[in-house]
């Protein structure tokens, strides 16, 4: 006796510290939840977007880097190509938003229904995706590269530029889907300040390696190329750190390493249809592009640094979106209805008012922002001219944005893409043509405001009729299920 209670004095002690040592993981793994079930809706939307925000302006850095800096080589075939390139990003995000929205949908809509082995194993496949998808896009790429430089419009003075510069791209494909797809799985369980982790540092490195890569090394377009995989390689491993470490709600294990073909399929299922998103949009870039290139590779210069610039009020909307998403699929697998109207609601009135704070912003200093980029009146007074019409975009297109990520958290991939069809293949790119062909260069750069009028007012009616018919539907079941108790 004299010796078994001081033993069993050091494992109460034990116990205790190892209680204290799990208690504030715990405590912050309660928060996460807490805001994606029970905060605010107001709140949470500021919340769970906020840090995305943050992240996504610098994120802008990323996108303006390369073209600041190319700028600067005052060779406007350089930046042209720069431009032209980035078609090639947005397919590549494209596959990366295939994986990461479906896993992240699916690991919110898990956690929301306490499912958490099915979560795990979703964020473990998900990174095996990543790994195979960057692989064979890499290969393809490569093997195609000529036809995709014919295709992206590159032409006498440009091709030889954007054909360095995709290639270098493509080399790096899984360091940029891995630094943007495990991004979106850590925001699936909540994690929303780490999923930025590897963004915000990628994009700090990027600015400090292209003009070492680009002046110093001279190599130019290709620098820019080579300091962007190098810094999305560096985010991608930030993020697997996060999980290496236990910092994140869902932890990798062994046992959860092998694939699951339900799981695989679900991802799938609502991933293609939000990968069709971003293609989609892409095609429709480059369709613009093409119409561009015959008003001169200057005016194709001018348009590439109006949509880089306007890429500052996109990613306030994505990032909005993209904080809401989680919110939404936690409530709907939860079966809180009341909730995601609320949280649809709030979540609108905020990114639309704040889109119009920036849109005013850039209106009025539409010269000087685009003579950050270019010495060239010619660039400065055409891509003004521009921003000031795609700026007429923003307080519409972020609603659009938010039905169409709420309705990928509710496992409607198809729904969702419908927005998207409707968006780009029935509106805006037969616009482009009539516009363009009607009104000369105002018409190519005004059919994108006239489409997400449109599109705002047909996407907000539709989610709330979906969400207004499930709540009925709960109601009914729930009446039923009470007089059956009776």
């Amino acid at each position: 006796m004299c010796y078994n209670r001081p033993m069993a004095e050091m494992e109460d002690k034990n116990r205790k510290n190892t209680n204290k040592q799990d208690k504030p993981n715990q405590n912050k793994q309660d928060r996460r939840i807490y805001t994606l079930s029970s905060e605010k809706p107001a709140r949470a939307v500021v919340k769970m977007g906020t840090p995305l925000i943050a992240g996504m302006m610098i994120m802008v850095l990323y996108n303006l880097t390369d073209t600041f800096f190319i700028g600067l080589l005052r060779d406007d075939y350089q930046l042209a190509a720069v431009n032209l390139a980035y078609p090639v990003m947005m397919i590549t995000i494209a596959l990366s938003n295939m994986v990461g929205t479906g896993a992240s949908t699916l690991i919110a809509r898990s956690l929301g229904a306490g499912e958490t082995d099915k979560a795990r194993q979703t964020m473990m496949n998900g990174i095996l995706l990543t790994a195979a998808t960057g692989i064979l896009l890499t290969i393809a790429g490569l093997i195609l590269l000529d036809p995709i430089i014919h295709g992206l419009g590159a032409k006498e003075h440009t091709s030889l530029y954007t054909s360095q510069y995709v290639g270098i791209l493509l080399l790096g494909t899984i360091c940029t889907m891995g630094n943007y797809t495990f991004g979106q799985l850590l925001r699936g369980e909540g994690s929303v300040k780490y999923s930025m982790l590897g963004m915000v540092f990628g994009t700090i490195l990027n600015i400090g390696l292209d003009p070492v890569f680009i002046f110093a090394a001279g190599l130019e377009v290709r620098g820019a190329a080579i300091a962007t995989i190098l810094s999305n390689g560096i985010g991608m491993l930030l993020s697997l750190w996060v999980y290496a470490s236990g910092r994140a709600v869902l932890r990798p294990s062994k046992q959860h390493l092998r694939p699951d073909a339900a799981i695989i399929r679900e991802i799938y299922r609502v991933g293609i249809p939000a990968a069709l998103e971003t293609l989609l949009t892409s095609a429709a870039y480059i369709v613009c592009n093409n119409l561009a290139v015959a008003y001169g590779e200057r005016t194709v210069a001018a348009m590439g640094i109006a949509q880089k610039i306007l890429s500052l009020g996109n990613y306030v909307y994505q990032g909005f979106a993209a904080g809401v998403q989680p919110i939404m699929g936690y409530s709907f697998g939860a079966k809180n209805y009341r909730r995601m109207l609320d949280v649809l609601r709030a979540g609108i009135l905020i990114v639309s008012g704040t889109e119009l704070v920036i849109m005013a912003i850039c209106g009025i200093f539409a010269p000087g922002l685009v003579g950050l980029f270019t010495g060239s009146q010619e660039v400065v007074d055409t891509g003004s001219q521009a921003l000031r019409a795609l700026m007429c975009i923003l307080p519409f297109v972020g609603a659009t944005s938010m039905c169409r990520m709420s309705l990928q958290a509710m496992g409607k991939p198809m729904t969702a893409l419908g927005i998207t069809l409707a968006r780009q293949l029935v509106l805006y790119i037969p616009l482009l043509f009539f516009m363009d062909h009607t009104f000369g260069f105002d018409g190519l750069i005004w059919a994108q405001p006239i489409t997400e009028v449109i599109m705002m007012a047909a996407s907000v009616s539709l989610l709330v009729r979906i969400i207004r018919s499930m709540q009925r539907l709960e109601k009914q079941e729930n009446k039923i299920e009470g007089n059956r108790s009776q």
